[in-house]
C-alpha cells in the first residue's frame, strides 16, 4: 500500500477526501501504482488510517470518476488500464458543462471535481458513522414481515413523536398524530406544499437571495415568483409589504435560521412583522428551517409565534445526519396536513418506512446529540479560517454567523461576469456557486456561496487571488 501522509490538522489542509484522492492519483500518475494494482478493501484502508469509511467511500467513487480506478463487484477496486503511452485521465480531465441540468442532477453524481467549495452539503467524513451503523445493525433484527408493506401515509409513527418532541422544546407543541407529516427530504416537502395550496398563475414571494431548489419548483408550477430582498436580520419588510399590496401574492418562502445562501437568521423584530403583514393580507408562510439544530439558541420560530394559523413547518435530517437518507417532513395545522398527505399519495404514495426507521434509531439510540455538537463545534472553527482568507482577500461578507454551512461573499467583479468566473473556477477543478443561482429569474450577482467545511483548500485561494488581481 501506498504511504499516506494525512494531515490531521485542518486549519490549513485540504479535507481527508481530498488528500486521499490526490495522494492515489499521484501515485498512479508516477505508476507506483501500476494498472491492475489493488487498491486497499474501504474497511482495511478506513482501519489502517483511523479514517470513516464513509470518507474512503467517497474518495475511491472520486477515483472511479476520474477513470483512476475500476470498481468490479467481487474483486474490489483496481487501477484502471491505460492505452501504450496514455497519460491518466486525471491529466486529461476536462470539467462537466456548468448549466442548469448539472446543476439541478448531475453535480449530486459527478464526484469530479476536486474541490466543492459551491457545494450544500457536509463533507462525508462528518457523517454520524457509529450512530448509523448502530441503526442498520438495530434494523436488521427487525423481522422482514414488519418492512413489508407501504407503511402509514403520515409516515413512521415513532419518528414523528420524536419530532414531535424535538419541536417542543423549540416553543412548539404539536400533534405527532395530526400535525406532523412525513417526506422524502424538506425539498419533497415544499413541492407537496406548493401543489396542495397554490396554483398556476398564483403570485408567491421568495428571498432574494434563497434556496435554489425551490425556485425551480415553483417555476415548474408555473407560478409568479416576486423577489424580496434578503437582509442579515431577516427581510426588507417596507418592500414585502408594497409587494403584498401590489400583486397579492398567495404565500412567502422563507429560511429562518442560518438562510441558505446568506447564513443569515431571522431577528425578531422582522420575524413579528412579516407575520402581521402575512395575518393582515391572507398569506401562508411557508417556513424552511432545515439548519435549527445547527444554530446558537433563541432564533424565532414563526410557527411556535403563530400557531400554525397560517405557518407550515418544514425540516429534514441532511444536514445533521446524511442527506443520503432522504427523510424530511412538514408540520402544519390538521386539515391542510391532510390535503398535504393526500396530495402525497397522489404523486408518490408512502415515504420510506425503512428509511424513517433508520432516522429514529439514530435520533433516539445515536448520540444524535453529542453528533450535533461535534458538526456546530466544526463549523464555527472552519468558519473562523474561512473569514480570514476572505478578509485576507478584501472580499465583502453580508454576514458573519459563524455558524451553519454558509458565507456570502461578494467578489469585486461586475455581477455580469460572475458566471464567467465560475467558468474559469471549473476548469481549475472548482465549483463555485455564484449569486444568479439563487435569485428568482436568474438575475445577475457579484456574490458567491461559500460552503465552509469545503473552502479550506489553498488551490481555491490562490485562483481567487490570481482571478482578482
Amino acid at each position: 500500500m501506498i504511504e499516506l501522509k494525512l494531515e490531521r490538522d485542518r486549519a490549513q489542509a485540504p479535507t481527508l477526501v481530498e488528500q486521499l484522492v490526490r495522494a492515489f492519483a499521484a501515485a498512479i500518475e508516477e505508476q507506483s501504482m501500476r494498472a491492475g494494482a489493488l487498491l486497499p478493501s474501504v474497511r482495511r484502508l478506513a482501519q489502517a488510517e483511523r479514517l470513516s469509511t464513509f470518507t474512503v467511500t467517497e474518495a475511491y467513487g472520486r477515483l472511479v470518476s476520474m477513470g483512476l480506478v475500476v470498481a468490479r463487484r467481487g474483486s474490489g477496486y483496481r487501477v484502471a488500464a491505460r492505452r501504450h503511452g496514455e497519460r491518466t485521465r486525471s491529466l486529461d480531465w476536462q470539467p462537466p458543462s456548468l448549466n442548469a441540468t448539472w446543476l439541478l442532477s448531475d453535480v449530486f453524481a459527478d464526484h469530479s471535481v476536486p474541490i466543492k467549495a459551491g457545494c450544500g452539503w457536509l463533507p462525508n467524513e462528518w457523517v454520524n458513522e457509529s450512530g448509523l451503523h448502530h441503526a442498520l445493525r438495530s434494523l436488521s433484527r427487525v423481522p422482514a414481515a414488519r418492512m413489508a408493506d407501504y407503511g402509514h401515509p403520515y409516515g413512521f409513527a415513532p419518528l414523528r413523536e420524536r419530532i414531535a418532541e424535538q419541536l417542543d422544546r423549540h416553543g412548539l407543541p404539536v400533534d405527532a398524530a395530526s400535525n406532523v407529516l412525513l417526506t422524502a427530504g424538506a425539498t419533497q416537502a415544499l413541492d407537496l406544499i406548493v401543489r396542495t395550496l397554490l396554483r398556476p398563475g398564483d403570485a408567491v414571494v421568495v428571498e432574494d437571495p434563497g434556496y435554489c431548489n425551490l425556485l425551480q419548483i415553483l417555476q415548474l408550477a408555473g407560478l409568479t415568483v416576486l423577489g424580496v430582498p434578503r437582509t442579515a436580520q431577516g427581510i426588507d419588510t417596507d418592500v414585502f409589504e408594497r409587494l403584498v399590496v401590489e400583486h397579492r401574492p398567495k404565500a412567502i418562502f422563507l429560511n429562518t435560521t442560518l438562510q441558505n445562501p446568506t447564513g443569515a437568521t431571522f431577528g425578531m423584530a422582522s420575524a413579528f412583522r412579516l407575520l402581521q403583514i402575512a395575518e393582515r393580507h391572507g398569506l401562508w408562510v411557508v417556513e424552511d428551517d432545515v439548519n435549527r439544530e445547527l444554530a446558537p439558541a433563541g432564533a424565532p420560530l414563526f410557527a411556535a409565534m403563530e400557531g400554525l394559523n397560517r405557518v407550515l413547518y418544514v425540516g429534514g435530517f441532511a444536514k445533521t445526519i446524511t442527506p443520503a437518507l432522504r427523510c424530511g417532513y412538514v408540520v402544519a395545522e390538521r386539515d391542510v396536513l391532510r390535503e398535504l398527505a393526500r396530495t402525497k399519495m397522489a404523486v408518490g404514495l408512502t415515504s420510506s418506512e425503512t428509511t424513517e426507521r433508520i432516522v429514529d434509531k439514530v435520533l433516539t439510540e445515536g448520540r444524535y446529540a453529542r453528533h450535533v455538537e461535534f458538526v456546530v463545534d466544526r463549523l464555527k472553527e472552519a468558519h473562523g479560517r474561512v473569514e480570514e482568507r476572505m478578509d485576507a482577500l478584501g472580499l465583502e461578507l453580508f454576514h458573519r454567523p459563524r455558524a451553519g454551512l454558509f458565507l456570502w461573499a461578494r467578489l469585486p467583479v461586475e455581477p455580469k461576469e460572475a458566471g464567467a468566473v465560475a467558468t474559469r473556477a471549473l476548469a481549475h477543478g472548482i465549483w463555485l456557486a455564484p449569486g444568479s443561482y439563487f435569485r428568482p429569474g436568474d438575475a445577475a450577482s457579484a456574490w458567491f456561496r461559500f460552503n465552509v467545511p469545503y473552502s479550506g483548500d489553498d488551490a481555491l485561494w490562490g485562483f481567487l487571488k490570481k482571478s482578482l488581481e
